[in-house]
């Protein structure tokens, strides 16, 4: 018998698909307003803008990454960092600001009944910061640490990032530094920082996008405190955008560098020779990109000292053709960067400076095999942890939200899982060796840190990357 005056159970059921479709609304002012329903107390919210170290053509290098440190500073309605963590710890809210390539984004994650105060925060901090002097200054020296952190720390992954792409897009887009040159440090000021917001946080390149609320309350939000809103530094007419497409041109970029001492301490990491090599793939927005996206999986790698099942990726080409035989492999991992307009695959891979030459080779073999013979169960392998890794990663709500803001921000629209999936599901072994035989066609894009005394040149690479094994040339063996 049921208990007297307990209420009727409600279980969840499926309502139809539209209750988590992602919705967006266009403002007069040409701001998106994206929103994503999910069950919960709290909700993320932010403002991306299609803004980054590539658009700095025209400007200092090293803008984007003040904004980033400067973000969530004092504004025209509160005096200081403190009182805006405060107002924030009032519903529970935490903030973060991230600038890449191509995007700044602005993030709170708050108690969903503090949207209207999270909104009005956002908006204030993106176009009414104060940027007094002392901030400034403040940010100046966070930035001089940085730099040196980033060159002392044992892990070069950021490093050889920002090596490769400047190999592969020489002086242009995304080849652009993200992080401040030291030179430039006392450079950007106010006046600098101000000229180069009023052509970049305009209304058109903004997305408002928020995940855990309802659609018309994030709409009514952005009315009232985005829309017609004055930023700080004027609403002058844009004359500076850059619209540059990205020129991939290849190249080299090798930096000298004594690795002996990087790791101290009772075990200290091996001395090690990092290589990068990449090459063009395909932009997020083109058919090809989920291809490349299953090539990476299937390519995948890690560390030698990893550990795990199959489903961290002990299967991966990297992992059985590279580590499994090469005992002094220290770390062979691909990468896949995709933008708007291009994309870059590449494998870093570390070994005893004695090694580069064979390692050199082993990588080179392993860009050549991939236009060879796809196996089956390789090939559902690598779809299916992919698949798997997507619904695991929006699984979080702050990865929602990003995906939701930049899918709005370079389509207005967005791509939902389970489509995602039925393309992933689509790819067939043809489509592999079809998007590597065209891979391969590119110049190669080289990043070398360490001691580089046996490090193959360049020409070789080419020249072993366009032969049928991958080997470098006999005459350079011989005499190497």
């Amino acid at each position: 018998c049921p208990l007297p005056g307990v209420p009727k159970a409600v279980f969840a059921a499926t309502e139809g698909r539209e209750r988590f479709e992602t919705r967006v609304t266009v403002l007069e002012n040409g701001l998106r307003v994206a929103s994503q329903n999910k069950f919960g107390q709290f909700c993320t919210v932010g403002l991306l803008i299609n803004s980054g170290s590539r658009h700095e053509a025209k400007y200092l290098s090293g803008i984007s990454h003040f904004l980033e440190k400067l973000a969530f500073s004092s504004t025209a309605q509160f005096g200081s960092k403190d009182e805006i963590l405060l107002t924030l710890e009032k519903h529970g809210g935490i903030c973060d600001c991230q600038a890449s390539r191509d995007t700044i984004m602005y993030a709170v994650s708050a108690d969903a009944k503090g949207l209207d105060t999270v909104v009005n925060l956002l908006a204030d901090v993106a176009l009414q910061p104060r940027l007094s002097d002392e901030e400034i200054e403040m940010t100046r020296t966070a930035i001089r640490f940085e730099l040196e952190d980033l060159n002392m720390r044992p892990d070069p992954e950021p490093l050889l990032t920002e090596m490769i792409h400047a190999a592969a897009y020489r002086d242009n887009t995304v080849g652009l530094n993200r992080f401040c040159p030291v030179e430039n440090t006392d450079k950007i000021d106010r006046e600098v920082l101000h000229s180069y917001l009023r052509n970049y946080y305009t209304p058109d390149r903004m997305v408002l996008a928020g995940v855990g609320i309802e659609h018309e309350q994030l709409v009514e939000c952005a009315k009232k405190h985005l829309l017609g809103a004055e930023p700080v530094w004027g609403s002058g007419q844009t004359k500076d955008v850059d619209r540059s497409v990205a020129q991939y041109t290849g190249g080299i970029v090798k930096v000298e560098k004594d690795m002996s001492d990087v790791s101290l301490g009772p075990t200290p990491i091996p001395e090690l020779t990092h290589i990068m090599i990449g090459l063009e793939s395909s932009s997020f927005l083109e058919e090809d990109f989920i291809p490349f996206a299953v090539l990476n999986m299937m390519m995948g790698g890690g560390g030698s000292f990893s550990a795990g099942g199959p489903g961290k990726g002990m299967f991966t080409r990297l992992y059985l053709n590279v580590l499994n035989r090469h005992h002094w492999m220290y770390n062979a991992t691909s990468y896949h960067h995709s933008y708007e307009d291009t994309g870059l695959l590449c494998i870093h891979a570390s070994a005893d400076p004695k090694q580069v030459r064979e390692m050199v080779e082993i990588i080179t073999r392993e860009f050549i095999l991939m236009a060879g013979a796809v196996g089956e169960v390789e090939l559902e392998r690598a779809k299916t942890q992919l698949k798997s890794m997507l619904m695991m990663n929006l699984e979080s709500r702050p990865v929602i939200f990003e995906d939701v803001g930049r899918q709005v921000l370079a389509t207005n629209t967005r791509k939902l899982p389970h489509e995602l999936c039925a393309l992933i599901s689509q790819v067939k072994s043809s489509d592999i060796k079809r998007v590597v035989t065209k891979m391969l066609h590119k110049k190669p894009a080289v990043a070398a840190l360490g001691d580089l005394t046996d490090l193959p040149t360049y020409e070789h690479i080419q020249a072993a990357l366009s032969s049928k094994d991958g080997r470098l040339p006999r005459m350079y063996r011989l005499f190497r």
